[in-house]
């Protein structure tokens, strides 16, 4: 199995346009402990000819034409991209969707809340649907979103995407507009949760044993956002578990097996960001890895040795 994290970035992505807070005015500044990163989406292939995406974030026009693996290869028109896959709908993981409206043949995959949220919003109907099928897929349901990929849908506490949120978002409940998705090929197992506002023990349950993890790093603390000058809302109150704390995705996953755990969808705010930077190297020192735009992990299959690089 091949993966490529397209996006690091959680929205707005590092730096954000308009913002200068710590960790985005060293990014301005062209400080090199501080890597430029797109927003959140990822590439898996179970043989590096058709491939998945999973999100479709607004800068995928970029992430394509980084990645040589998304370039057209035959004939006047064509895309190795066979399926797009939504986790929630939020606008950094869908707004994406809106470039990719060159009738060019592919699945939109998602569940009845994530596909119905995007039904309802007619500026999506310029993807030709005489190009692009939207396919509901339900939780818990294994399917081929490419041959030989299998994927599974799981709920994972979060919230509705911004965008769709009424004066008293519910946050923190396990439902369709929040989804983590187990992929398998070749035998290993792969486990994507690239927004998720707390860790339950289903959660625990279903991420041990995984051979790699790319999981929610937006926040490094709750209140990180308000610790940098640039906003008010904690990462629970946005739907995000923090990295640190006695809740946080380091203490609470210390204790399962997992082959290798990866931060994804970063916030430009979290001080993990900068390179040497104390916060970064207590991350690293518990076990994970902080994911940049183009990390390339090869999962050989099972019978062989396993062989993951960036």
């Amino acid at each position: 199995m091949h993966l490529i994290v397209l996006g690091s970035a959680a929205g707005g992505g590092v730096p954000q346009w308009n913002c200068r807070c710590p960790v985005c005015s060293l990014a301005w500044a062209g400080d090199p402990r501080v890597r430029p990163r797109t927003q959140s989406s990822l590439a898996v292939s179970p043989d590096g000819d058709a491939w998945l995406l999973v999100n479709a974030s607004p800068d995928i026009r970029a992430q394509i034409l980084a990645t040589p693996a998304l370039h057209p290869r035959e004939g006047l028109r064509h895309s190795p991209i066979r399926s797009v896959l939504l986790t929630n709908g939020d606008v950094d993981h869908v707004a994406g969707l809106l470039t990719l409206r060159e009738s060019q043949p592919f699945d939109l995959l998602g569940t009845h809340e994530i596909l119905g949220a995007i039904g309802a919003n007619r500026v999506f109907d310029v993807m030709n649907p005489g190009f692009v099928a939207r396919r509901e897929v339900r939780p818990e349901t294994p399917f081929e979103p490419v041959p030989g990929l299998k994927a599974t849908l799981f709920p994972v506490p979060g919230k509705a995407p911004l965008w769709l949120e009424g004066a008293a978002p519910v946050i923190g409940e396990a439902g369709e507009s929040t989804v983590g998705v187990l992929l398998e090929a070749g035998g290993r197992r792969v486990a994507y949760v690239p927004g998720c506002a707390r860790i339950s023990e289903d959660l625990r349950r279903r991420l041990d044993g995984v051979d790699a993890l790319l999981f929610d790093g937006t926040v490094l603390e709750d209140d990180d956002l308000i610790r940098a000058g640039v906003g008010t809302k904690t990462g629970w109150r946005m739907g995000h578990v923090p990295m640190n704390g006695p809740s946080g995705s380091i203490q609470c996953l210390a204790d399962l097996k997992i082959g290798r755990r990866i931060f994804v969808h970063v916030n430009n705010t979290n001080p993990v960001l900068v390179e040497g930077s104390p916060e970064r190297r207590a991350v690293e020192a518990a076990g994970w890895t902080l994911a940049h735009d183009g990390l390339d992990l090869h999962l050989a299959p099972q019978a062989v040795a396993a062989d993951l690089t960036d």
